[in-house]
């Protein structure tokens, strides 16, 4: 019997890909006011494009169970997606406040991992640091933020994520034979043969 478990595993295209994402994070950050219009921009119209499609969903489902949740929804993400595209500034400052979130969550998640993983110690600890430190600056400082400040938290997370999987590679699911399954298998018992009778001579 085995059993699926987490570990950290690093292969060489581990090591490609962090370093795609290195390069990526170094280009963010020199362009970051342009990636946080790309990123409001496309996540209004995300939204925007996925409310219009549950609108339209809804509508299928008339006298059917459904319909009200389906329709309230799609009609909510609709103008959600709508705000975000006219109103930038707002929507990259509600984008931020969510980023700082997640990296607080990925910081705490990754020096929770650097205890239980001595071997990858010092690179989760030096990840998690990281992304702690910039979800606290996100969350305590939210109102001083500059509009370019969610392209400089994207470049700077991209980076680290890139330098990490170089460093560690990435969790996989391993399949873990548990102890005594081969040594706790019984022998197939051989069927006993009949005995011919020996006729008198």
């Amino acid at each position: 019997m085995s059993m699926p478990q987490l570990e950290l595993r690093r292969t060489g295209w581990d090591v490609v890909l962090g370093a795609v994402l290195a390069v990526a994070g170094l280009v963010i950050l020199g362009y970051a006011s342009f990636v946080t219009t790309v990123s409001v921009l496309f996540m209004g119209w995300l939204l925007l494009l996925t409310g219009l499609v549950g609108l339209a969903a809804s509508f299928f489902r008339i006298g059917k169970g459904g319909f009200w949740s389906a329709a309230l929804t799609g009609g909510f993400l609709t103008v959600l997606g709508l705000f975000f595209l006219r109103n930038t500034e707002a929507a990259a400052t509600t984008l931020t406040l969510i980023a700082g979130v997640i990296f607080l969550t990925g910081g705490v998640v990754r020096l929770a991992a650097a205890v239980q993983e001595p071997f990858y110690r010092i690179p989760l600890l030096f990840a998690g640091i990281v992304s702690t430190a910039l979800g606290l600056i996100v969350l305590l400082n939210l109102f001083d933020a500059s509009y370019v400040l969610l392209g400089v938290l994207l470049g700077v997370q991209v980076l680290v994520d890139g330098i990490t999987m170089m460093l560690i590679g990435r969790w996989r699911v391993s399949e873990t034979r548990l102890p005594g399954d081969e040594a706790g298998e019984v022998p197939a018992q051989r069927k006993p043969q009949p005995q011919r009778r020996r006729q008198p001579h």
